[in-house]
């Protein structure tokens, strides 16, 4: 018997829930796609059904009386049916998940945890460069004022090269922003 007529005799068996399911074998109407967010929804819209079949399945369990048994055998088969899916439907899906977020939900912790760990590590790392930017900048101005006092003459034409610079550099990203319709990318300075 199908997974159709399963999701019928289901839905009028005697025991049970009582309620109507529609199961259908996902595998035939997936397409072949190698983008990697579609087969990543792919598996989660697996992985949500197969939950929705688990707690299909302990509610007729959890009701079992002998008219039941068919619609609990056409249950366990989609369940089967479906975890058979989700696999190929996860070999297409290339994930790769930190073993230290692994560790952690073996040891009975949230994942969140780890990426608040991540996130904070960030920002301090952010930090300290700041800091370091800050500092080189600081020692710049320190030095260009030193040289200016020393050397006026070679340090106004060094602000002149620079700004020429500065505008053919410019220049070169605005040309290589075009879009093909003729627009241009304009990205905002600080």
């Amino acid at each position: 018997m199908d997974s159709s007529q399963s999701a019928v005799t289901a839905g009028t068996g005697g025991g049970g829930n009582g309620m109507m399911i529609s199961q259908t074998n996902d595998t035939a109407a997936t397409p072949a796609v190698d983008d990697p967010k579609q087969n990543l929804n792919h598996v989660i819209n697996s992985i949500q059904k197969t939950l929705g079949l688990l707690h299909q399945l302990y509610l007729t369990v959890s009701s079992f009386n002998a008219a039941s048994q068919l619609p609990l055998l056409h249950r366990l088969n989609s369940l089967v049916t479906e975890l058979d899916n989700m696999v190929k439907l996860a070999e297409k899906c290339n994930i790769q998940i930190p073993m230290e977020v692994l560790n952690l939900i073996d040891d009975g912790k949230n994942p969140d945890e780890f990426t608040r760990d991540v996130i904070n590590s960030c920002i301090a790392k952010n930090q300290i460069t700041k800091g370091k930017t800050d500092a080189f900048k600081g020692l710049r101005k320190h030095l260009m004022e030193e040289l200016e006092q020393t050397f006026p003459d070679e340090v106004e034409s060094y602000r002149e090269i620079r700004a020429a610079s500065a505008a053919e550099s410019k220049r070169l990203a605005q040309a290589q922003s075009m879009l093909p319709n003729g627009d241009m990318k304009v990205k905002s300075e600080l």
